[in-house]
């Protein structure tokens, strides 16, 4: 099983199908999911974009793409899907319009719920074990959106007490060891100020092989966690620099063979060939 994995799109919704199906033409080798940390930019309606996303888009229309192709049915972006016939599994970040996706979760009885008109793009619910299956290979993990908030603040855009609760109760109730966790936010171990506390406690108290996360804006980076299990992978954003080109770390490939998994970095030179002046052409 091969899966690719993104962070913080803000709207460009399509890139990472875009570059799955580059990296297959290019490469010959078969992509079987999408993996996605947060900031996915899942505004349905543009009167409900917060603040940085009205700033953003006033420069950048592609901050708007859930909006413009992911909500009404286009003819040419289904028939694409539906070829390259790949899910994208996300987990909300802070910029995202929490209401439409609050609606959808309380609608949805499964682990996971479909957020858009072709049905290819998911959004986990926090704290939930997930999988993903293909043969006889499974993929297992946990997905933990939105933010933390040393400030205590219960707005839409921070974790929720119910999804707290739902974090504790795997804590207490688990004694799975799963492959990856997956989130927008970092734990709250670092000395700048942010992060979330569940999340320590989660890679604390729960053995992950994997952590990947997104939201902060450093570089790509892997490392150790504190407790000496889990490699703690942060994705760089996918966002185009000032030379309109993705920076390396923004596209990763992960394959799990068996119970052996192995991460790579995408070369630059296959995802430069995306830049911000061609890739939505």
């Amino acid at each position: 099983m091969k899966v690719a994995i993104f962070s913080d799109i803000h709207g460009k919704i399509l890139l990472p199908f875009k570059l799955v199906d580059l990296y297959q033409k290019g490469t010959n080798e078969k992509i079987d999911f999408i993996l996605q940390c947060g900031d996915m930019g899942c505004y349905p309606n543009i009167d409900n974009l917060d603040k940085a996303t009205i700033k953003h888009a006033k420069n950048d229309r592609d901050e708007l793409g859930f909006y413009d192709y992911f909500v009404k049915d286009i003819p040419e972006i289904r028939i694409f899907l539906d070829k390259l016939n790949i899910d994208m599994i996300c987990v909300r970040g802070n910029h995202e319009d929490h209401e439409y996706l609050d609606k959808l979760e309380k609608e949805s009885k499964e682990s996971r719920f479909s957020i858009d008109i072709y049905n290819r793009v998911f959004v986990c619910k926090t704290g939930y074990k997930q999988e993903l299956k293909l043969g006889e290979e499974t993929l297992n993990f946990v997905g933990v959106g939105r933010i933390g908030d040393r400030k205590e603040r219960t707005n839409n855009r921070f974790i929720q007490e119910y999804e707290k609760k739902k974090i504790k109760e795997l804590i207490k109730e688990n004694k799975d060891i799963f492959d990856l966790l997956i989130t927008h936010d970092k734990d709250d171990s670092s000395q700048r100020g942010y992060g979330m506390k569940e999340i320590r406690e989660l890679l604390d108290n729960v053995i992950f092989k994997y952590h990947f996360y997104g939201h902060t804006g450093e570089p790509y980076k892997e490392e150790i966690y504190a407790n000496g299990i889990t490699n703690s992978i942060k994705i760089r954003e996918a966002e185009f620099n000032n030379s309109g080109i993705l920076e390396k770390g923004s596209m990763i490939i992960l394959e799990k063979v068996n119970s052996d998994i192995s991460v790579k970095i995408v070369d630059p030179r296959l995802t430069n060939k995306l830049t911000k002046f061609n890739w939505n052409i």
